[in-house]
Parts: structure tokens; C-alpha cells; sequence
């Protein structure tokens, strides 16, 4: 018999002739972890994805710095070391291996769904460097890199007639029977609850900056993988993992922390105490450099400090970083001209949902990937710009593996 996986519905949930629906997969979040995976799943199965606001209110639209790549054979090594160096040597080294030996194909299929890079005069993949990051590797469109990604993907999905997408539809609890995860229950915009009965699920639910008074995350992230997961007694994995990102736009208003991308950093921009004097190595990992932040800041009896560009092209501010110039203007800041306060924001979360390599939980038939998954790439802190390849790497990982386990069900079923 199927059961909630806590055990009872919420009291404002009414389950008297609720709405079924039947699918192959369903995919809970339409970030570029959901995206991905159901591209990779095979045309032939039904494919049902919920995401709890718009489509475009994901995380995954506001990535700005970039997505790594190994640029060649010699950079392995390298992107190894400061994957693990940057995560306190807390990582995966299996996860970290898959991520980057993967990282070239699936960057040749993004630009194969029509994904758009910054090129050299030449016509060469632009490549730029961000903190902690030995040499320059990250692929990026402007400032705009997640936006464009998730923008390809969700057409690719769009043209796929085994998917169907549905918006304002909201998690609540999983469906478990027999210690299986048979789909999730969720509630529509008028709150009328839908069971979504599955053979197999993905959650792609995001992080957990909802919750917090300051995040560069959507408000509508708010750890909900996780919540229906421990409700469920599905392992978790490092939940108190939470990247603080240094530099997020100050602002006394309480709307999500505009994000000041890492990579404005690694072209150049410097950070500047109340004296106008620098005052640590920008180019650190993200944990080291918000703490230096967080000293000054006590240090000068401030809110916030200031991040100059006055060592960054006004050519490369008006384009690479043409949103965050756009943004910043709006908040009456002309970074072309003048400092800009920034003070740290929560950004991330390391830990989450315990997977193995293929991204299954430890529950039969659940999987989970993106921020709301905890594969052990990233360790105690992330590296700038592995989030978006690790998300959609390891999505497409759990995609593959359903699609053996389905299509061998199917054949023993026709033996």
C-alpha cells in the first residue's frame, strides 16, 4: 500500500479525490539539473516535471560567473587539486574524477542544443579564471551564463512531446510503499492535492537560501529535497555544508542579494576596506575570502566594504559584466567610476541529499541531483563555477542509470 513518507498529510491537505497522475519519471525542480535529466531520458518514456514557482524562478537562471571545463590533458591535475583544495580535502575523489573527466562532452552537447559561449577575437572559446582557480577554465556568456543555459535547455525540453512541465505545482511529501519511492504528493496553485505515481523520481529541488535572511537564492528555495527526505528516513549528508559567497551587492532592502559574480574578481577587481585600502588576496576560496570580509567589516564598524574595478577594462565591465554594470547602475552605482558596497550573502549548499555516483539515494527508485544533492564534489566548500557542470554531469548520470534499470525491467517482463 502506498504511504506518505511522513507518515500523514499535511492538515491543509485534503486527499478526497485528489488528482492521479501516472508517468515513467518524475522530476521535481526545472533548474538545469531537472533539464538535463530529462533530456537524457529516452523519448519513449512519460515524463512529468513540477517546479514550485515559474520555470524561470531557478537558481540555475542566476548563475553568472561561469561553468568549468578541462580546457586539455595537462589540466586535470590541476582542476583536481583546486577542487579538493578549495573544499578543504573533504571531497569525493570518485565524484570529483567524473565531473571533470565529463566536463568536455557535455559542454560539446550544450553547444550542440544551441548554448552560446563568449569567443576570442579568433573565434576561440573564452576562457576566464575565478577564485581559488590555478588557471583560467570557466566557459561563460557575459555575466549571463546560467540564464543561457537553462534558457537552451528548457527549449530542448519544450520540443520534447514526452514531457509535460507543470508550474505553481509544489512538493509536499514523497509516496513510499514498501520502503520504495513511488512518486511524490504535491498541491497545485489552489492547493488542490495532485499524487504523481512514478516509477522513478529525481529530485532537483534546489538549496536552501529561502531560509535565510540574506541569500543570493530565490525565496522559494527552501530545502524541501531535504525536508521530505529526512521526514522519510532517506540519508542526509553535511546539511551544516552552507557557502557564504563574499560579495553580494549591499542593500538594507530584504529582496534577494544581487550576486557580484567571482569572476569580477578574477579579472581584476579588488576589495577595498573603509580607508579605501586593500586589504586580503581576492582570488582565495570563497570561505577564506568571506571571512576576511567579515573582520574588516568588525574591524571598520561597517555593513559592508567596497569592491573597485578600478583595475578592470571599462570594456570588459559594459560587456562581460554587462548585467552586474546594468544592476548596479539601477542601485545608483556606476562601477565604471566609483566602488560598490558588497557584503557576504548565503550562495550555497554543500551537503544535502546522500547519493552514490549514479546519483541514487538510499531509498530504491529515488534519486537526486543539483544543489539539493550532496555527491561529495564539492567538499566543506565549493569551488567558483563547478556547480552548474556538476549539477547537470551527475543529473544525466541518474537519467542513464533509469533508463538501463527501465529497459531492463521491460525485457525481463517480455522473457
Amino acid at each position: 500500500m502506498i504511504a506518505l513518507g511522513a507518515g500523514a498529510p499535511a492538515p491543509q491537505i485534503d486527499l478526497q479525490g485528489c488528482e492521479e497522475v501516472s508517468c515513467d519519471v518524475l522530476i521535481v525542480g526545472c533548474g538545469v539539473a531537472g533539464l538535463y535529466a530529462a533530456l537524457n531520458l529516452p523519448q519513449t518514456l512519460s515524463i512529468e516535471m513540477i517546479c514550485k514557482e515559474d520555470v524561470a524562478s531557478c537558481d540555475s537562471m542566476l548563475a553568472q560567473g561561469g561553468i568549468c571545463v578541462q580546457r586539455d590533458d595537462e589540466d586535470y591535475e590541476p582542476w583536481f587539486e583546486d577542487t579538493l583544495r578549495a573544499g578543504h580535502y573533504e571531497n569525493r575523489h570518485e565524484s570529483v574524477d567524473i565531473m571533470i573527466r565529463e566536463s568536455r562532452p557535455l559542454i560539446d552537447d550544450l553547444m550542440s542544443l544551441g548554448v552560446k559561449f563568449d569567443r576570442t577575437p579568433d573565434g576561440a572559446l573564452d576562457y576566464t579564471r575565478e577564485g581559488a582557480h590555478s588557471r583560467p577554465r570557466i566557459l561563460h556568456t557575459a555575466d549571463l551564463t546560467g540564464a543561457e543555459i537553462t534558457t537552451k535547455l528548457r527549449m530542448a525540453v519544450e520540443r520534447r512531446t514526452n514531457v509535460a512541465i507543470r508550474e505553481y505545482t509544489t512538493m509536499r511529501d514523497l509516496l513510499v510503499e514498501d520502503g520504495v519511492c513511488r512518486g511524490v504528493l504535491a498541491t497545485d496553485g489552489a492547493n488542490e492535492a495532485i499524487m504523481f505515481l512514478a516509477k522513478d523520481t529525481i529530485l532537483a529541488t534546489g538549496g536552501v537560501g529561502g531560509l535565510y535572511p540574506r541569500s543570493t537564492n530565490f525565496r522559494s528555495l527552501t530545502g524541501d529535497g531535504c525536508r521530505v527526505c529526512k521526514q522519510a528516513g532517506i540519508e542526509l549528508e553535511h546539511m551544516d555544508y552552507v557557502q557564504i559567497h563574499p560579495t553580494s551587492l549591499y542593500t538594507p532592502k530584504p529582496d534577494r542579494s544581487f550576486l557580484i559574480s567571482e569572476s569580477c574578481r578574477g579579472e581584476g577587481a579588488i576589495l577595498l576596506d573603509a580607508k579605501g585600502q586593500r586589504f586580503t588576496d581576492e582570488l582565495q576560496p570563497r570561505d577564506v575570502v568571506t571571512e576576511a570580509i567579515y573582520r574588516q567589516m568588525d574591524i571598520d564598524h561597517t555593513p559592508y566594504v567596497w569592491l573597485s574595478f578600478e583595475n578592470v577594462p571599462n570594456e570588459v565591465i559594459t560587456t562581460h559584466f554587462a548585467n552586474i554594470y546594468r544592476r548596479c547602475l539601477q542601485e545608483g552605482y556606476d562601477i565604471c567610476r566609483e566602488p560598490i558596497p558588497v557584503v557576504p550573502a548565503q550562495h550555497y549548499l554543500m551537503g544535502g541529499i546522500h547519493v552514490d555516483s549514479t546519483s541514487r539515494t538510499t531509498m530504491p527508485h529515488l534519486y537526486a541531483a543539483g544543489e539539493t544533492s550532496c555527491n561529495g564534489v564539492h567538499g566543506k566548500n565549493r569551488l567558483a563555477s563547478n556547480s552548474l557542470l556538476e549539477s547537470m554531469v551527475f543529473a544525466r548520470r541518474a537519467a542513464l542509470n533509469i533508463a538501463r534499470e527501465q529497459d531492463a525491467q521491460k525485457r525481463g517482463r517480455k522473457a
